[in-house]
């Protein structure tokens, strides 16, 4: 099984030390790229419709799907035609599993992917949406946002996690670390939503709180968690999640923070008796999942992770989740009702008031 690097770089002290050299590189870079944007040296793009970012600081899962999937329906319930833009990482020729999952969450939404968010959003606009949700975004500045909501997850806020001899988590740019940009970014976002805050205890979620704060003074602070909606069996019918309840089950993952997907089967009432860990976008073989499953124990994964999953192995239980909002829904509501119109809302009204003038 290919190892997790975050493994590797959660450690302290020996040759992974030697990394801090390359991430010093990388951050005199990104730093010297983001004030160059600051100081209007590098343009900014600007589409006719607003934009909408939801993005994170670090490389690896902080739940951006599942957010974006909420966006999308909070704005169709204002009446706003949503579309989705993403970069389309680790692509192929049915698209990624992020895509797929997009696909099977919002599958009346329009879904763009190119490397190119601004040619991307352009193409968006062109179909008529009214609002272009772009994802994993923060860090592309060309395509100007109105609304850029940055995700912390609360079990690793900036990365990686503790290490496996104890002490506090290695907080560190890329490559020696997980971070994209320094914690001082956050302090662009116009909101700071904190991920799966009910896997974490109430104290250390209200001091990653206070540190955010000090952090980014002002910016709101929106909590969240990632709340199981239904297991979907072999056939495609639904169970509730609480079928898993004292259950002995094996797991199967190649997302960002498998750890947290462990933790939602364990708060379910199930006995883990293997997971295995595979890299963020692993392209499973069929070998991948042999011997899981056995005598009788169900094997469960995760939404993304079915889309990628390789047919005739044994059979698997997927377990689908959905962001719920526990504190703060009145800022995202606010933020959300003051975006300006979109070119096509605006002539949908002109053309309302023109027939009713």
């Amino acid at each position: 099984m290919p190892r997790r690097p975050e493994r590797w770089l959660a450690r302290r002290g020996g040759g992974v030390e030697l990394l801090r050299v390359p991430a010093f590189l990388y951050g005199a870079v990104a730093g010297l790229r983001g004030r160059m944007y600051d100081r209007g040296f590098l343009p900014v793009q600007r589409l006719d419709v607003p934009v909408v970012c939801v993005g994170n600081l670090t490389a690896g899962g902080t739940g951006k799907t599942p957010m974006v999937a909420w966006l999308a329906g909070a704005l169709a319930r204002r009446g706003l035609r949503p579309g989705l833009l993403s970069r389309g990482y680790a692509g192929d020729g049915g698209g990624n599993d992020e895509a797929r999952l997009l696909a099977s969450l919002c599958p009346d939404v329009p879904h763009v992917q190119d490397p190119d968010r601004v040619a991307g959003g352009r193409a968006l606009a062109k179909r008529g949406v009214d609002v272009v949700v772009m994802d994993d975004g923060f860090q592309h500045r060309r395509l100007a946002r109105d609304l850029d909501l940055v995700l912390v997850d609360a079990t690793r806020p900036w990365g990686l996690p503790a290490p496996e001899r104890g002490g506090d988590p290695v907080r560190a740019l890329i490559p020696r670390g997980l971070l994209r940009e320094r914690p001082e970014a956050l302090a662009r976002a116009d909101a700071i939503v904190l991920t799966r805050c009910d896997q974490v205890d109430a104290a250390a979620l209200e001091a990653l709180a206070g540190e955010i704060e000090r952090i980014a003074p002002g910016r709101p602070i929106v909590r969240a968690r990632h709340r199981p909606r239904s297991l979907r069996g072999p056939d495609g019918s639904a169970d509730h999640p609480a079928a898993l309840s004292g259950r002995t089950v094996d797991l199967v993952s190649g997302i960002g923070n498998p750890e947290a997907f462990e933790a939602s089967v364990r708060a379910l009432g199930a006995e883990v008796a293997e997971h295995r860990r595979f890299p963020d976008h692993h392209r499973f073989a069929p070998g991948d999942l042999d011997g899981l499953g056995a005598d009788g124990r169900w094997l469960v994964t995760t939404a993304k992770d079915a889309t990628r999953l390789p047919a005739g192995g044994p059979p698997v239980r997927v377990l689908e989740v959905e962001l719920a909002i526990d504190a703060g829904l009145g800022v995202l509501d606010a933020l959300l009702d003051a975006l300006p119109d979109g070119r096509g809302r605006r002539e949908r009204r002109n053309l309302h008031e023109g027939l009713h003038g």
